[in-house]
């Protein structure tokens, strides 16, 4: 779970302590370290400061996925998509070692997780180095006394488009409608334009042609729930 930042560093996006922010003693501090390339620790993320072409060898259009989940969405798309090179954040230790064991299991050598809070994106990633960015069922936050800790904000929007490249895209799919609500009254002052919008994407179909059905996705799909979509591409 990504949360905005509070007054302690342990909100902020470099957290390699030996214990989780809960203060219980986490095998996966350690372990997640000794993974293998196809997962980089925040303070490896950091030495990058956006260079990530020497990361991956060649240079080729960044796609960033927030909140990677178990990596079934960014191992099929880095297949999908040899073309292009994958970024997949997630902060939480065991989470982002089940999300690169599904990168490694698809054997892709375009896609890498990356332990990172997507609230400081700007320590990671310099302007205009984003192709595509996509964001899966972020944290509704639902109760009013919540709302703060939304990712969909003024602050991200404006922080998007300095990390999308002109022309590049933003897909976000969403159980929550208000998420899809604000980012469609931010989408108008901004440098993004709505290319398009799905109500629920079961029975309208996504509005993208290479859709990938994330695992939350599928869980919604099996209980009936809709589940929306909006597509952007930065002017």
């Amino acid at each position: 779970m990504n949360t905005r930042p509070g007054t302690h560093r342990l909100a902020a996006g470099f957290v390699d302590d030996s214990h989780e922010m809960i203060g219980e003693t986490n095998p996966y501090v350690v372990s997640h370290r000794e993974f293998g390339p196809e997962l980089i620790a925040a303070d490896q993320a950091q030495a990058q400061k956006g260079d990530w072409t020497g990361l991956f060898g060649r240079d080729a259009p960044l796609e960033l996925e927030l909140g990677a989940g178990n990596g079934q969405y960014i191992a099929r798309m880095a297949r999908l998509h040899p073309e292009r090179d994958w970024l997949g954040l997630e902060l939480r230790f065991k989470r982002v070692e089940v999300a690169a064991r599904k990168v490694r299991a698809a054997g892709v050598r375009n896609a890498k997780i990356v332990r990172y809070n997507w609230f400081f994106l700007h320590e990671i990633f310099r302007d205009a180095t984003v192709a595509g960015l996509h964001i899966h069922h972020p944290d509704p936050w639902s109760h009013h006394s919540q709302a703060h800790h939304r990712i969909i904000d003024a602050d991200f929007v404006a922080l998007a488009e300095r990390l999308v490249v002109p022309g590049g895209t933003w897909r976000t799919k969403t159980d929550f409608a208000p998420h899809v609500d604000r980012l469609l009254d931010l989408a108008g002052p901004s440098a993004f334009e709505v290319l398009d919008v799905r109500r629920d994407i079961v029975t309208d179909g996504a509005p993208w042609p290479d859709e990938v059905e994330t695992n939350y996705q599928r869980k919604c799909r099996e209980q009936g729930r809709p589940v929306l979509a909006i597509w952007l591409r930065r002017r």
